[in-house]
């Protein structure tokens, strides 16, 4: 049974004191429902083999991480520290087990790529035609060559990524989105410079693009959903969302913070 907010609060507060195994217990207990959520939507994108019992186990070493390193003096809710912690222990393991097809990356790079020098060269996001025309391929294989790259991606935006103006530094564009852990004042800035050009480069997606990355990772919607607001299947969604996440990767990779970035 799931501990009252003041409950939670004095075990917090006695588990700090005694580090009490039992005690330690009852938290995880107590914020295991956090491990399910992220598994849901770590797990909504991936292909059907994937089992979410699996990634419940793998979020659940992410959350004993996270209970064991928490500073509940820090100005930070467990809640929000504990989701990066689990997400990315689901995510690790996945990595490790590598099992995205070979083919399937360098197809994202392809088309990455593309993106890139077509922005640089029109000064505008390049239309499906073109980037396909781009890479010697029609419409429909790009849109099969999305859905399937969106089904082998985790995580995308906890990715490492490197913004030339940023002096080489490589930071994980979700840091950028929420402040889980209250980075040392020698990271600062480059964090800083990464979500002005993240927010920039957002800002400028093509409209539907830019409504399915606001909707799933600042409003929390699933595909699913998302699909019900824009009126589309949820195969669709997941093709925007991977054409929104390489174009910003071609954008923030290829272009300085300090310069505009072409629509």
């Amino acid at each position: 049974m799931a501990a009252k907010p003041d409950d939670t609060q004095s075990l917090w507060q006695e588990y700090r004191r005694t580090a009490d195994q039992s005690l330690r217990e009852r938290l995880i207990l107590t914020y295991a429902p956090l491990v399910k959520y992220v598994a849901g939507r770590v797990g909504s994108g991936l292909p059907s083999h994937v089992d979410e019992s699996d990634l419940v186990q793998y979020g659940l070493l992410g959350l004993i991480g996270a209970i064991e390193r928490y500073d509940p003096d820090r100005d930070v809710k467990f809640e929000t520290y504990a989701i990066a912690r689990i997400k990315g222990s689901i995510i690790d393991e996945l990595r490790a087990m590598d099992w995205v097809p070979r083919s399937v990356r360098s197809r994202a790079r392809d088309i990455e790529r593309a993106i890139g020098g077509l922005e640089a060269k029109l000064g505008r996001a390049p239309t499906d035609e073109e980037v396909a025309k781009q890479l010697d391929m029609s419409e429909e294989e790009l849109d099969d060559s999305l859905t399937e790259i969106g089904r082998s991606s985790i995580g995308a935006l906890d990715e490492l990524w490197t913004v030339s103006s940023s002096g080489g530094d490589r930071i994980a564009l979700i840091d950028t989105i929420e402040d889980t852990q209250g980075p040392e004042p020698q990271s600062a800035l480059a964090e800083t410079e990464m979500r002005e050009a993240l927010g920039e480069a957002i800002s400028r997606l093509p409209e539907r693009e830019k409504l399915v990355v606001t909707l799933y990772y600042y409003e929390e919607l699933t595909l699913r959903e998302i699909g019900e607001v824009l009126g589309v299947t949820e195969s669709r969604v997941s093709q925007l969302h991977t054409k929104a996440i390489l174009r910003l990767k071609a954008r923030l990779a290829g272009s300085p913070a300090r310069e505009p970035l072409g629509r």
